[in-house]
């Protein structure tokens, strides 16, 4: 198994292809996928031309669900290695193809099952949970498994059935540790991990664009650095809490397609609104509007777009703009980029397909001890 790197690769810049270029090799990308009766998943933060061949783009969670459900005898996987071990592991009958094998991730790197075994022994009466970014064999020496999306759901789950006083430990990411624990009131034993992207969206970035853009809306992932410093200044009244959204990228994208209906709605209205206003500047002026003077009615004044401030990996804010055209989303650091997820390029899903290179196959028995905290992950929701 190809290991990843504990920090970004260091690449050159895939080579940029033109417009008609995209469009005929995502043609042949989609007559390939048909041919070898493959399903393509891709997750939010793969490059657009990527998202827009997919049958599926989402986060970890609807990616695991979509994988455990697909019908085709091929799965190929658009995202990072721990992705694809994850289908792997829940349709080990499925050939499982990722397009760069070295597609790693900073975050799955930051424990392996050495250091998981070691750190169960300390605390031998302890439930782990541990984030679905984690290697095959983490997963096996896992309880639950969790995402972004549900880890406060799953570890309430576990308050609630094995009792309030369990010691968890949970990893390894620290920043949503540290959110959980706020939004439970209770500490875990939590894991020194991090995403090396989201860990650098930093408190300080957040208030620049608080600075910059002081009406906007704030979607937070939980994994980023910044996230507990949203947390507290909520709680201290320096931030409304109705403008400030700690989501998955699921999550953000639900609330894109929320705003994009609100303000479609508002739209039509200010429209009318505008247009009745323009009726009536011409008709108070109607000798220099038809008369021939060159002056037109004075033009309405655009409403001001609604704004979002996006405090994720940059990839997401192209779902989001799909999603909600009529909305400005803003990122909070326009350089968090994961070089991981950018590994993955339409000319390498292409010969992933046509050459079915590049499988991912976790071992039977590693595999089906990693499914059981998968599928109570799945199980709870």
């Amino acid at each position: 198994m190809n290991l990843p790197l504990p920090l970004a690769p260091s690449q050159a810049p895939p080579t940029s292809l033109s417009a008609e270029e995209i469009a005929a090799m995502q043609a042949e990308v989609r007559a390939l996928a048909a041919e070898r009766g493959a399903v393509i998943l891709a997750h939010n933060y793969q490059v657009p031309e990527v998202q827009e061949v997919a049958d599926y783009v989402g986060d970890s969670l609807g990616l695991s669900r979509k994988a455990a459900a697909a019908d085709g005898e091929v799965i190929v996987f658009c995202g990072v290695h721990f992705m694809a071990e994850t289908a792997s592991i829940l349709c080990p009958e499925k050939t499982v193809l990722i397009p760069d094998l070295d597609a790693g991730c900073s975050q799955a790197a930051s424990i392996d099952a050495e250091q998981l075994a070691a750190w169960r022994e300390q605390y031998p009466g302890g439930v782990v949970v541990m984030y679905v970014n984690t290697t095959a064999e983490v997963k096996a020496l896992t309880d639950y498994c969790c995402t972004s999306a549900n880890a406060e759901q799953v570890v309430r789950h576990i308050y609630d059935t094995h009792g309030p006083d369990t010691e968890i430990l949970f990893g390894p990411d620290m920043w949503l540790g540290a959110y959980v624990e706020k939004r439970l009131g209770k500490r875990m034993h939590v894991w020194d991990g991090e995403c090396h992207v989201h860990a650098g969206i930093r408190p300080a970035d957040i208030e620049a664009i608080r600075a910059a853009h002081p009406g906007a809306d704030f979607l937070i992932h939980p994994e980023c650095g910044c996230s507990t410093s949203v947390m507290e200044y909520v709680a201290a009244g320096d931030l409304e809490s109705e403008g400030v959204h700690m989501l998955s990228t699921g999550g953000m994208l639900q609330y894109a397609r929320d705003a994009e209906r609100a303000v479609g709605g508002a739209g039509e209205q200010l429209a009318a609104a505008d247009k009745v206003a323009a009726d009536k500047v011409a008709a108070d002026n109607g000798e220099r509007a038809v008369g021939g003077t060159g002056e037109q009615p004075a033009a309405a004044v655009p409403a001001k777009r609604r704004q979002a401030v996006v405090a994720t990996e940059v990839g997401m804010l192209y779902p989001l703009r799909m999603a909600a055209p009529d909305v400005d989303f803003i990122p909070a650091n326009a350089e968090a980029s994961c070089g991981y997820m950018k590994m993955i390029t339409l000319p390498k899903l292409r010969d992933a397909l046509r050459d079915m290179q590049f499988e991912v196959r976790v071992a039977p028995d590693v595999a089906a001890r990693a499914r059981v905290p998968i599928d109570r992950m799945v199980a709870i929701g």
